[in-house]
């Protein structure tokens, strides 16, 4: 049975988030002479909330929270409609098929269209969507096996078939006890963008967000650096895994 995060506490997330972003802002400006030409980024800390209890979410929006991203379709609804008006909410789990409809109507970004049934689906429920819905895609930049996600070759073929608005792309790197072996991946997925004129990259969580954000990243998913009282070292540990927020 998964644990979820207790003792939230808003004071802690605040004193986290201020940390968070002043970490990120220095990744950015490290990032520009790499990047020369490309315009200045904003990077948009998003909280996985999968393991936050829904009773505790006033506990972030009252630590400064404001971008929330789910995992399970069911969840976003108890939790939208107990809480919607406190936050800004992305759906950031798996996109099944059968769950399309249930999500739409809460969401300002999908970020993990990567099958046909879930594009179809998207094409059969789209007068649900909320105005301005958008989809990132997710892309299998490592061609792991067996892992969810769209080979790069097939991008082009979702974005023109797409119902709705494409705002960019997401990716999971191969799991490693070092952040720098992500920044391959990264980068591959910053490239992918570039050459689409993309607007958003979804990549990066607890574990390797500063490796991310030097790399392009607009949106970092983040839990245990945003909720933990003994926030560990940015570029230490082992993720758990596309779970381990």
């Amino acid at each position: 049975m998964v644990e979820l995060v207790s003792d939230l506490c808003a004071e802690v997330v605040r004193a986290n988030l201020e940390r968070l972003r002043a970490e990120i802002a220095a990744a950015v400006e490290r990032s520009q002479p790499r990047h020369a030409g490309r315009e200045r980024r904003e990077v948009e800390i998003l909280a996985a909330t999968k393991y936050v209890a829904c009773d505790d979410l006033p506990t972030l929006a009252q630590g400064g929270v404001r971008l929330v991203g789910e995992n399970r379709a069911q969840d976003l609804q108890q939790k939208v409609a107990a809480h919607g008006e406190l936050f800004e909410w992305d759906f950031i789990g798996q996109l099944q098929s059968r769950r399309v409809r249930l999500i739409v109507p809460h969401v300002r970004l999908i970020h993990s269209l990567a099958s046909e049934s879930a594009l179809a689906e998207l094409e059969r429920h789209r007068e649900l969507a909320r105005p301005g819905l958008r989809v990132l895609l997710e892309v299998n930049v490592a061609r792991e096996a067996g892992k969810a996600g769209l080979a790069p070759e097939d991008i082009d073929a979702f974005i023109a078939r797409s119902p709705v608005p494409v705002a960019g792309l997401m990716t999971m790197p191969p799991l490693s006890p070092a952040p720098e072996a992500s920044r391959r991946w990264f980068a591959a997925l910053r490239e992918l963008a570039d050459e689409r004129d993309l607007e958003h990259l979804s990549m990066g969580t607890s574990q390797d967000y500063l490796v991310a954000v030097e790399e392009g990243a607009t949106i970092v998913r983040i839990g245990t650096k945003l909720y933990n009282r003994q926030v560990p070292a940015p570029l230490g540990g082992l993720s758990a895994g596309p779970a381990n927020y």
